[in-house]
């Protein structure tokens, strides 16, 4: 598989911490809900400011869907208002991964045990020698010792190293908007996930070892990219631009429709599929994941239409 380094940086910077630094089929045809008739709005056109909520409901269940970014400084002020009053009103929190504290930390044993190369092989042995010398250079730079990641396959690498990146830049995944989430609710609300921490960790450890390495090599050469691209994200996120978010996803990703498809669309369309069946079973569901599945082509709100649902945009 080949990788356009801009789709790359993009996964990097939407996953790093939503798999296991907290990164990152299709469902089976479901019986029709019968969604309350709405329409898909623009913020301006709601006359709210902020990243962007959406609403479907049928005349017993509502599912407010928001988009999160997974890693966030700490002077981003987003839980108010109408985000705020949504969970409120919600029995269950719905997120990509289970986020509790007990999951977390079985996700960081998890994350482990997949990122770890056989033994006998290191990933310094992987590289070729100017390869090598690059990425030394890096763990130098970061004041790491070279060896540091030995043990790590490159995919692994790859993300450790954006995340120290976010990291030096007051990037925190303790920010995130999944953890102050499940901060707000404590023990209050129920809680669900879409996928397992397994699944998320396949997305990348399924990678052959070539690509894993293009990846890695890509991450090392042009590292001073990734805290910039995030923060263009995240700004995009904190003022609702789910257009100006689209653009952003549809120009990464247009390179590797493979790697789209792995990092988005399948899981988007599966998602819809969960939406349209959670609409049987009555309640207030509050579903938080990832702002680059809410926008740009094959959105989950596209996979929707596709069973004739829409969702409201009501922040």
């Amino acid at each position: 598989m080949h990788f356009h380094r801009k789709s790359k940086f993009l996964a990097s910077a939407c996953a790093a911490f939503a798999i296991a630094a907290t990164t990152v089929g299709c469902a089976p045809a479901q019986t029709m809900s019968t969604p309350v008739a709405s329409t898909q709005a623009p913020a301006s056109s709601v006359g709210i400011e902020g990243p962007a909520l959406w609403r479907v409901a049928d005349e017993d269940t509502t599912i407010y869907v928001f988009g999160t970014v997974h890693a966030l400084p700490d002077d981003v002020n987003w839980y108010s208002g109408t985000v705020k009053n949504a969970l409120d009103s919600s029995d269950t929190l719905v997120t990509e991964i289970d986020m509790t504290p007990a999951a977390e930390a079985e996700t960081a044993a998890l994350f482990q045990r997949t990122a770890t190369l056989p033994a006998g092989t290191t990933l310094r042995s992987l590289l070729t020698e100017e390869q090598r010398t690059d990425y030394e250079a890096l763990l130098t730079e970061f004041g790491m010792p070279v060896n540091a990641l030995d043990t790590v396959e490159p995919w692994g690498a790859a993300l450790a190293l954006s995340q120290i990146a976010f990291a030096r830049a007051g990037i925190d995944g303790e920010n995130g908007t999944e953890k102050v989430l499940e901060e707000k609710i404590g023990d209050r609300l129920g809680r669900d996930a879409l996928e397992t921490a397994a699944f998320q960790l396949e997305i990348f450890d399924g990678l052959p070892q070539d690509a894993q390495i293009d990846y890695l090599m890509e991450t090392v050469t042009e590292i001073d990219t990734v805290v910039p691209m995030l923060n263009q994200i995240i700004a995009e996120w904190a003022e609702g631009d789910v257009d100006d978010l689209g653009a952003l996803l549809n120009e990464a990703l247009e390179a590797d429709p493979v790697l789209a498809d792995r990092m988005l669309y399948s899981r988007n369309k599966t998602w819809a599929g969960w939406i349209d069946e959670r609409l049987d079973s009555p309640g207030t569901i509050f579903m938080a994941v990832g702002a680059g599945h809410l926008a740009g082509n094959r959105s989950v709100q596209d996979y929707l239409a596709e069973r004739g649902i829409s969702m409201t945009r009501v922040q």
